[in-house]
């Protein structure tokens, strides 16, 4: 029988995702005061303003997009939590938002603008999956493959037109594919650096 996990309710579980959501609110709050300097626009990236990769996944175009985002990544935290520190929450956003904005700069040359934490939360959701195959959850598998067949779904017949008109704005579907990508990417890395640290040293 399925057990129901309890929440992940320590700081070490919390802070992350709850920081995330109070500078995502902030940058909604002050949106048109500082969204130009600082969402991801083509151009401007060009012109080597190379910060907008990071900080542009932070802004938002309505409320019904923060609202989306805010809900998934409290379902990503009730979902995973247990693996996320601070330390380790952050530099998977940040991995993954630099990753995301390069794929979508060298890939989808036809995005020139580009906001939201959509692309990131894939990251943060392929992650949490292979984290759970890791720690032998058997749910890890369907996660692993509910994202791949959504991605496949969104890459052959395009996004959902009614989260489209909810949002004010086109899906980005690519910013999910290089998030999916780079969450398995950080996973990677992570689980064989691992490895290597625990490795131990050949005398001579």
């Amino acid at each position: 029988m399925f057990q129901l996990k309890k929440f992940p309710i320590q700081t070490t579980h919390l802070l992350a995702p709850l920081l995330l959501l109070i500078v995502a609110l902030c940058c909604f709050v002050f949106n048109s005061q500082i969204s130009e300097t600082f969402i991801y626009k083509r151009s401007l990236i060009a012109d080597h303003q190379y910060w907008r990769l990071f900080s542009g996944h932070v802004f938002h175009t309505n409320y019904a997009h923060l609202l989306l985002n805010t809900l998934a990544i409290i379902l990503l935290w009730a979902l995973h939590g247990q693996y996320y520190s601070t330390k380790q929450y952050f530099k998977l956003v940040f991995f993954s938002s630099i990753a995301i904005s390069f794929g979508i700069y060298f890939f989808t040359p036809e995005m020139s603008e580009y906001v939201g934490l959509s692309g990131v939360l894939h990251a943060l959701f392929v992650w949490g999956a292979l984290k759970d195959i890791e720690h032998n959850e058997k749910t890890g598998y369907l996660l692993i493959l509910g994202a791949i067949i959504k991605i496949i779904h969104e890459q052959w017949f395009g996004a959902s037109e009614e989260i489209a008109q909810l949002i004010h704005a086109n899906v980005a579907i690519d910013a999910h594919l290089w998030g999916a990508i780079s969450g398995l990417s950080y996973y990677l890395l992570s689980y064989f650096s691992k490895k290597v640290e625990k490795k131990p040293a050949l005398s001579d």
